[in-house]
């Protein structure tokens, strides 16, 4: 049930009835002045609730952190989430061990009891066997959906999948090893992968978008012209060195509402570039990779509404359940800028 019903049903005693239909109050208790504010209740029945979760992976800060965005997921009862990528840790070549990460994601995600969308990452797609494997499982790796008179388009940001550091797999197990064992090598081991010149060329690099990607989302803004509103998902924040391809993209884009959310960068930021929201999700467990204040786990609310998206960042360890704090479950998830 969602929120905004709640209020309604706690005073729903029988009377004349107020502005909203599953409102009612008791008219002979309350002759004239009321001890609440409007009845002028949030419940556009044209509003809906999703939620967007940041990264999991690329080298996981710590254990449980994602199982308990899950649990709070459940709890908030979406419409249904879209993740900004990197689900599993990945560049692996062997397509067994792919699966197993996988297989592993998924029994998370069943969890939350909504429908998730997935968008490709570099750790979900790291070389062309992770790229059959993702197809393999989840068919297209670029897509686009409409609910609610708004349209979401999900890209490829990794396509050609590039080329990882060298010993890019063994570093990333022994990262997350050391997490639990010495987090100050860990820490220590983070900063200086990522200062590695090798590092820092793989980040500065453009994200490319093909023509086949490009004629995609070229078409699906023709076949839906008049929705109220679009959201982009891609993994990589291609605006911070936007590549020609992608250019094109945001021209597409130009004159219609839209919102565009990626992730990659393990660091909350919020850009307004000419009237548009530009946003880089947070972590949901993955390591953080820069000192400050978006050095955050967290999940988005969004509330879209006729005006536009409402967003709300919950930080994690920011919902728990009827039964209170459970140590067991918020006790491991203790680290720096995640309170």
């Amino acid at each position: 049930m969602r929120p905004r019903a709640i209020l309604a049903i706690l005073l729903g005693l029988a009377g004349t009835s107020g502005t909203a239909a599953d409102f009612s109050y008791d008219a002979a208790a309350l002759p004239g002045a009321k001890p609440w504010t409007s009845e002028d209740f949030n419940d556009d029945p044209s509003d809906f609730q999703f939620i967007v979760i940041g990264d999991r992976t690329g080298g996981a800060n710590v254990e449980g952190t994602f199982d308990l965005a899950a649990e709070q997921v459940r709890l908030l009862k979406p419409e249904f989430v879209i993740n900004v990528g990197d689900l599993i840790e990945g560049y692996s070549y062997d397509p067994a061990e792919l699966n197993a990460e996988w297989d592993e994601v998924d029994a998370k995600l069943a969890k939350m009891e909504t429908p998730f969308f997935r968008t490709p990452g570099n750790h979900d797609i790291a070389n062309s066997v992770a790229q059959e494997v993702w197809r393999e499982r989840f068919g297209a790796t670029y897509y686009s959906f409409v609910y609610g008179d708004t349209l979401f388009l999900v890209l490829d940001s990794e396509d050609p999948p590039r080329e990882a550091p060298a010993g890019m797999k063994d570093k990333i197990a022994l990262y997350n090893r050391l997490q639990t064992e010495d987090p100050e090598r860990a820490k220590s081991m983070l900063a200086e992968f990522m200062s590695d010149e090798s590092v820092v060329a793989g980040l500065a690099m453009k994200a490319e978008f093909n023509e086949a990607q490009t004629t995609f989302v070229r078409n699906a803004l023709t076949q839906h012209p008049d929705v109220r509103w679009t959201f982009l998902f891609l993994h990589e924040p291609a605006w911070e060195n936007p590549s020609d391809s992608y250019m094109a993209i945001e021209d597409m884009l130009k004159g219609r509402d839209h919102t565009i959310i990626a992730g990659h960068l393990h660091y909350y930021d919020y850009d307004n570039i000419d009237g548009y929201e530009h946003i880089t999700m947070g972590p949901a467990g993955a390591s953080f990779h820069q000192e400050g204040p978006g050095n955050v786990d967290h999940v988005m609310w969004v509330t879209m509404t006729e005006d536009g998206p409402e967003i709300a960042n919950i930080a994690l360890k920011g919902v728990f359940d009827r039964k209170g704090l459970d140590p067991d479950l918020f006790g491991a998830y203790d680290r720096k800028g995640a309170e």
